[in-house]
């Protein structure tokens, strides 16, 4: 049984064009993701899924190994399966690293892939931390609520309980990271379930597999790792990396 990092890179990001190859502290981004791929304990091979030919270059030049991928998917769990399907058969547990958070912690991916490498019977898993303060409104922030068990119940981009009764006993709310950890049979199973009405009026993909009735295991971090989608986050990163 082996734990394979996926990280899916594209260059059509339309905040960031070319967001992957961008250059932090004298490497790429797509090359510190890997680096903080590759430094998880409980990863055992990273690849790069991508369908564009610079970053396939890029990546083989600072020795990261890279599965191609077709151009056409709606979203990157799409781009998931079809790299899942190119990998070695002892393969069982994937995790999705987001290819633009080149400060995540190896902890944090290590922390995802826990629940499926301690229980054959979870097929996905994801994390959560503390909603933090003035974000309940922000539809950008994805909130969560779970089962006494830490599954969850629910995500939606509105504020996430609604707080009706204001006597009820406190209740820390729950921010959502989209960063997943997949039983392999299960993702190249998930793109061909039929999208469902919550998914899409909620335009969260993770939705589908709750409304098919699949269980996903909420695991607890502290923070949010730092994501680059504009220009300003990435002047941001390069300052953090320079201090």
């Amino acid at each position: 049984m082996k734990t394979v990092a996926l990280i899916p890179a594209r260059l059509a990001a339309t905040r960031l064009p070319d967001k992957p190859l961008a250059l932090i502290a004298g490497k790429t981004m797509i090359q510190h993701v890997w680096e903080r791929a590759r430094s998880a304990a409980r990863i055992d091979e990273v690849f790069i899924a991508t369908p564009d030919q610079a970053i396939a270059d890029a990546v083989r030049a600072f020795g990261g190994s890279v599965l191609m991928t077709h151009h056409d998917h709606q979203t990157g769990t799409d781009r998931l399966a079809e790299a899942a399907r190119q990998l070695s058969p002892e393969v069982t547990v994937i995790v999705n690293v987001q290819g633009d958070e080149p400060l995540i912690e190896p902890a944090t991916i290590d922390a995802a892939a826990e629940p499926l490498l301690a229980d054959a019977t979870l097929v996905m898993s994801s994390l959560c931390c503390p909603l933090p303060e003035g974000r309940e409104d922000d539809p950008n922030v994805v909130k969560v609520v779970l089962t006494q068990e830490n599954f969850a119940l629910y995500f939606s981009r509105s504020p996430l309980p609604y707080r009706r009764n204001t006597d009820a006993p406190g209740y820390q709310p729950l921010q959502h990271i989209g960063l997943y950890a997949y039983r392999r049979d299960f993702l190249e199973t998930f793109p061909l379930l039929p999208r469902t009405p919550l998914e899409q009026i909620e335009s969260l993909e993770q939705l589908r597999a709750l409304e098919h009735g699949y269980r996903i295991k909420m695991v607890f971090t502290d923070r949010v790792p730092e994501s680059v989608d504009t220009p300003e986050d990435l002047e941001r990163v390069r300052a953090l990396f320079s201090s």
